[in-house]
């Protein structure tokens, strides 16, 4: 969660050692094999260290928001001393300028349900300003689905995340394709994920 954790250098979300090597098993069908990669939200940057070892043909580019996540994916860099990972840079999503002015495809985990409408509406629109036609923009996290039950634990984080702050929440597919549509991108492929999460792919029309 953004602002969980003391600011030490390098923090840990568990999550990510039990879903990134199913991520970069559906990454591999989805990104280029050769170019930048801007992962907008890296988080604490083990899935950044994780992936840029995964795809060494990629040049990665982590980025948060968090003075303190920026910290802790500098410090994974550090340590997995690879020369395809970026330093991080702070990055806002709903900001209507972004530090960064290329990239051949752009990943975001994580960030739509931990974060108010307004950073994924951001997302899709700095994505059409990065992204040439054709380009992926890939999300991964639970969602809500009108036409797929969903899942009773997928319910009950909805409804922690609402009391914690109440613009956060998971977002129904639905919304998040008309956002995606009105920026200038093309819903291309669902893909089910393990603990109840989904990766949708959008391209750049």
């Amino acid at each position: 969660m953004p602002g969980d954790g003391a600011p030490a250098d390098k923090r840990h979300a568990p999550a990510t050692l039990r879903n990134r090597d199913a991520i970069v098993a559906v990454l591999a069908d989805w990104l280029p094999a050769t170019g930048a990669v801007l992962e907008v939200a890296s988080g604490s940057g083990e899935h950044a260290v994780h992936f840029a070892a995964a795809f060494p043909g990629l040049d990665w580019q982590p980025s948060d928001p968090d003075p303190a996540g920026l910290t802790s994916i500098a410090a994974y860099r550090a340590e997995a001393d690879r020369a395809n990972i970026a330093p991080p840079v702070a990055l806002d999503a709903a900001a209507a300028e972004w530090p960064v002015d290329r990239a051949d495809a752009i990943l975001c985990i994580n960030m739509v349900h931990i974060s108010p409408w307004e950073a994924t509406l951001g997302l899709f629109a700095g994505a059409a300003r990065l992204l040439v036609p054709g380009a992926p923009l890939i999300l991964y996290g639970p969602y809500i689905e009108s036409d797929v039950p969903t899942a009773t634990s997928n319910l009950a984080f909805d409804v922690s995340l609402r009391s914690r702050n109440p613009a956060w929440g998971l977002r129904d597919t639905g919304g998040v394709k008309a956002a995606a549509a009105d920026a200038g991108f093309a819903f291309a492929e669902r893909r089910a994920m393990p603990a109840n999460n989904l990766m949708l792919l959008f391209r750049r029309t």
